[in-house]
């Protein structure tokens, strides 16, 4: 049965990109790379809408947590952690584990992190020196409402940290027009393309920071892979089937318009949220910050989401994702960005109906 890949990462690959990536080597010191390479750049800086520096590595968008912490602070550094769900979790986890002095401000998952809940935390903490907010929480499928937050952190005079792993390339983000400081994604989600790049973008403050920083780096450290691309190279040997492949997704960002491409996914997010409720299946997100990337959903009553997700991967075809943490087995987690488009999520759709009425029923069948 043929596969409707509907995990919030990663995510399907358009024929372009699977083309591309079946390219042949290229020297990577060479000038035909060098010259392929800044036209990556210069590319990858407008899908970013920012005039600043656009770096890549090898790695998962996890590095970006790790690349900003080692970059831009030293050990006992004050920073305030946003969590509003397993990554904002997991980003405070890192910082606290390289000894930065990390305070934390939670919100029940499924909530948003508020611009006035920011600001009182800064009003208590004013000696932070950087905010850590993921924009978009995978975990719960929530967007953080970043344009208010990063006005909030600038007004303090902090820097504003920013994880859009499973934003960047489907939901607005505006790197110059917000002030975003440090801002790191994941090719494998909606830049369509497989897990192995991560991408960031550094600000003239962010720069500044960089310079004071006393944690030991090498392999990510910002410096030597922004003098590495000023000579149109990568610091250490390049990643050249994914940069390929990143390159041809890059094109049909920028063929389709980035504005056409947040278009898109608006419409799937608000195509997934009805059609789950006209399923008769309970949201998880607060409506108002719901995310255009990926949903989060409760599973049928008296049913796990593994169970749940196994109907649905053998008698449909659909591939989509438990919850996380303590809602592992609470919520189904539907992806729709990047190479997503209505046909797809339709199918899935249907698929949950269908599903979720043969469990209304007693028709589910059994699992195993």
């Amino acid at each position: 049965m043929p596969v409707n890949f509907r995990l919030p990462g990663p995510t399907p690959l358009p024929p372009a990109v699977l083309a591309a990536m079946q390219r042949e080597m290229i020297p990577h010191r060479g000038p035909e790379f060098k010259a392929f390479f800044g036209e990556l750049l210069e590319k990858s800086r407008a899908v970013h809408r920012t005039e600043g520096d656009v770096l890549i590595w090898p790695g998962s968008g996890s590095a970006g947590w790790e690349i900003a912490i080692v970059n831009l602070f030293s050990p006992g550094d004050p920073v305030l952690a946003t969590v509003a769900g397993s990554f904002g979790e997991r980003f405070a986890h890192v910082a606290t584990r390289f000894g930065l002095d990390v305070r934390v401000l939670e919100v029940p998952w499924g909530r948003p992190i508020t611009a006035d809940a920011v600001g009182e935390a800064l009003e208590r903490n004013p000696d932070v020196k950087a905010v850590l907010i993921a924009h978009n929480e995978t975990s719960t499928g929530v967007t953080n409402p970043l344009p208010e937050l990063a006005r909030v952190v600038r007004q303090h005079g902090a820097l504003v940290i920013v994880d859009a792993v499973s934003s960047a390339g489907g939901i607005p983000l505006e790197i110059d027009a917000w002030d975003l400081d440090f801002v790191f994604s994941g090719s494998q989600k909606a830049w369509m393309c497989p897990p192995g790049l991560v991408i960031a973008t550094v600000s003239e403050r962010a720069w500044a920071a960089h310079r004071t920083a006393s944690f030991p780096r090498f392999f990510w450290d910002l410096e030597t892979a922004r003098q590495a691309a000023r000579d149109g190279v990568t610091p250490t040997t390049s990643p050249l089937t994914m940069l390929y492949g990143y390159n041809a997704a890059l094109d049909l960002i920028l063929a389709e318009g980035l504005e056409n491409v947040w278009a898109r996914h608006r419409a799937l997010g608000a195509l997934t949220r009805s059609e789950i409720v006209r399923a008769n299946l309970t949201l998880f997100a607060d409506p108002c910050y719901a995310s255009d990337t990926v949903t989060a959903f409760l599973p049928p009553a008296g049913v796990t989401a593994s169970d749940f997700l196994s109907v649905l991967r053998r008698e449909y075809g659909v591939e989509a994702q438990t919850g996380q943490g303590a809602y592992t087995e609470t919520l189904v987690r539907l992806g729709h960005m990047g190479w997503a488009h209505e046909p797809d999520l339709v199918q899935a759709l249907s698929a949950v109906a269908s599903a979720t009425s043969k469990v209304g029923r007693g028709m589910l069948p059994a699992i195993g």
